[in-house]
């Protein structure tokens, strides 16, 4: 971001005040000298541990003050029609993609976006004649999205396996993350001018900033050497054999530990912020370029939060 200064501030003390008289204490980074360009993006990630659930616990009240343009979805557990039925009550109108989970009550994954989707892709890649593990449906969706000028944007919620270490469960991980980073290296090449967007919950801490309890973690799932390997790739220089890909929220926090985006329902983590940062959002050296600003909306206390997540928010002007 040549040329660009990023201002990172904790504004605590002026949280926001939701239309239900919740709060929210977000962790703000902006950019001071944004590009200006025609088109402004504001996008958010959120696992809604259950789309009813995080519903009836205050979902509503976030979205109507955060009014992002596309809100990318996981672990929305809900058949289709009512996943398509909530969201409009929630968001208005607005044009949703949405896969659900082989397993009942598992996973899921969606977009929903104020602005048109021109074209979806509800899974990976798979080769001709094949079928996608049982396991995977429901963990990767695409759309493209117009912009008002009419360009398009391809964004992509995804929700990474978490996985138990010693168990067939990380064979499966491991496979599906090769199948995501081949996919990120496809995007990443074809995005017309580098308007692409990855978010979602990725369930690995790249570096021990990345974790509260990091020294606790080496030996679990989440923060094993090898899961941590893939994202060295993703956001690994291209000369290095990387795919030069950007992690917008590291990339503007900087080198501080967190801000953590998930924290156990469990225990006092929240209160004691004991939490790990696995909801990303991905972009282009181009799309890092025109970032205007990021921030968690981390819930003010335990009993405000709708999820065991918080939102990542970033704004792009592509």
């Amino acid at each position: 971001m040549d040329g660009l200064v990023v201002d990172r501030a904790v504004d605590s003390s002026r949280p926001r005040d939701l239309p239900d008289g919740r709060r929210i204490v977000a962790e703000w980074w902006t950019v001071s000298e944004a590009l200006t360009t025609p088109s402004q993006l504001t996008v958010a990630t959120i696992n809604v541990n259950g789309i009813r659930a995080a519903i009836r616990r205050g979902m509503p009240a976030w979205v109507a003050a955060a009014r992002p343009d596309v809100v990318l979805l996981q672990e929305l557990r809900a058949p289709d029609a009512l996943v398509r039925e909530l969201l409009a009550e929630v968001l208005g109108e607005c044009h949703v993609v949405h896969v659900e989970a082989a397993a009942k009550g598992r996973a899921g994954v969606a977009i929903a976006s104020r602005l048109p989707i021109r074209a979806h892709r509800p899974t990976l890649p798979v080769a001709d004649g094949e079928e996608e593990f049982a396991g995977d449906v429901g963990r990767w969706v695409e759309a493209d999205v117009e912009l008002p000028d009419g360009r398009l944007v391809t964004v992509v919620s995804t929700y990474l396996y978490s996985g138990t270490a010693d168990t067939p469960s990380m064979d499966w991980k491991y496979a599906h993350l090769d199948r995501v980073t081949a996919r990120l290296e496809e995007l990443h090449a074809s995005a017309p001018g580098g308007r692409l967007v990855v978010g979602g919950d990725i369930n690995i801490g790249h570096r021990e900033l990345d974790i509260k309890n990091w020294r606790g973690n080496r030996k679990s799932a989440g923060f094993l050497p090898a899961e941590r390997a893939y994202l060295e790739r993703w956001y690994g220089a291209c000369e290095d054999g990387g795919l030069g890909l950007v992690d917008v929220g590291r990339h503007l926090a900087g080198e501080v530990d967190g801000p953590y985006t998930w924290w156990s329902w469990r225990g006092q983590a929240f209160d004691n912020d004991s939490g790990w940062r696995i909801d990303v959002q991905i972009t282009t050296p181009q799309g890092a370029a025109g970032l205007v600003g990021a921030r968690v909306d981390r819930a003010a206390s335990y009993a405000e939060r709708f999820s065991d997540h918080a939102p990542f928010v970033a704004t792009y002007a592509f």
